[in-house]
């Protein structure tokens, strides 16, 4: 079904050098306790071994945006649409610990998210859901158009305020007061911007912000006190502009401040602990359109790991003229056919024990709830908590 079960991870030991009766009663005194050590050793490490948390890391944008504030609570409350029965089920099948939903309407109070988090068989005790900057005023004509107030006016495209945001649901404790959020960080402002390739107008250029959704810095606690760091963000598709290529830029920009980040060219740096990046990245390494100089920094950057995640659905509905390894795709697009966009990437020093794209084969079990929920395929990969 494109992914699996988590399996405790068992230590093989051997028992230690046996005794030699050739030899005094010394000798053999001396090898039976190194041989009791050796096993001691061994069991210790077995059982730390079986004790080892397995998280499952994943990342879905799920599509549930409606024309106005209020209408996804509207339909969450209704328990009727199809589509949020649809993303329902493969919750309840994929059960992530730790989950970045993008491409959800956000609310002041988090009453949507909160809602759909009451559906689940098996609700998220933390959530995070700060205002995004989709649908954030700006007071500016970014879009140089000549007319304020519209969607592209907004620091990231939306017809209201928090339209297709994003937000984290974990069963570990989400540490926000210690969270970073980056959201606010003016374009012009990103070390070794693009922004001079983008033909904003001066005023545009002081007011526009880098994040179209958020980029944040998330801490997860873990059981044994250590923390998890989450690199989140969801990017502006490189399309829908016009020959300036500002979204191109953008959105390449928007990958590009992970990488300016984890070398500590901010005015924050990050923390010394594992993480994982995740999101909507919006590009893929190979097809459709953008400016893939960021993206394929980040996938052979040492300092990430790439599980390639893939799905059997995905692999068998491959686009003839794409280059790309269909089983990789992550969405299933009109006009730029099926594309890799979504990633998680856990950090190098982390340990990978599985990785997969819910895109089921056609007839498979959750084929029809896929196709229904989202464009979109949910992310998953697993890894031993550091």
């Amino acid at each position: 079904m494109g992914f699996s079960s988590r399996k405790p991870v068992h230590a093989r030991y051997r028992d230690g050098p046996g005794g030699n009766h050739d030899r005094g009663k010394a000798a053999r005194a001396r090898k039976r306790g190194l041989r009791c050590g050796l096993i001691v050793a061994a069991l210790l490490a077995g059982a730390l071994s079986v004790s080892a948390e397995t998280l499952r890391v994943a990342t879905w944008n799920v599509e549930l945006s409606r024309k106005g504030p209020g209408l996804l609570l509207r339909d969450i409350l209704a328990g009727k649409d199809p589509q949020i029965k649809a993303v329902r089920e493969i919750l309840d099948e994929a059960k992530p610990d730790v989950l970045l939903l993008t491409g959800i309407d956000w609310d002041y109070d988090g009453h949507a998210l909160a809602a759909l988090n009451a559906t689940l068989a098996r609700p998220y005790p933390y959530l995070y859901a700060p205002q995004p900057n989709a649908g954030l005023p700006s007071g500016v004509d970014l879009d140089g158009n000549g007319v304020l107030g519209e969607a592209r006016d907004a620091q990231g495209y939306g017809r209201f305020q928090g339209q297709d945001g994003m937000a984290i649901v974990s069963r570990l404790p989400i540490l926000a007061a210690d969270a970073r959020d980056f959201s606010a960080l003016l374009w012009r402002d990103l070390p070794n911007t693009s922004i001079r390739n983008a033909q904003l107008s001066t005023e545009a250029r002081a007011a526009q912000r880098l994040s179209s959704v958020g980029h944040w810095d998330v801490p997860i606690g873990l059981s044994d006190g250590q923390t998890l760091h989450l690199f989140v963000f969801a990017a502006t598709p490189p399309v829908f502009d016009g020959p300036e290529d500002r979204n191109g830029w953008r959105n390449h920009d928007e990958a590009a401040f992970w990488l300016r980040y984890m070398d500590g060219d901010l005015a924050q740096t990050p923390a010394k602990s594992s993480f994982v990046l995740l999101g909507d990245f919006d590009i893929d390494p190979q097809d459709g359109e953008g400016r893939r100089a960021a993206l394929r920094a980040l996938l052979s950057d040492p300092r990430l790991q790439d599980a390639n995640p893939q799905s059997e659905g995905g692999k068998l509905v491959a686009d003839a003229d794409h280059k790309g390894d269909p089983a990789q795709d992550t969405a299933d697009f009109n006009g730029p056919g099926n594309l890799r966009v979504d990633y998680v990437l856990p950090s190098a020093r982390l340990q990978v024990t599985g990785a997969g794209v819910i895109w089921p084969a056609p007839g498979a079990p959750l084929a029809e709830a896929a196709a229904r929920a989202s464009r979109h395929k949910l992310v998953w990969v697993d890894i031993l908590a550091p």
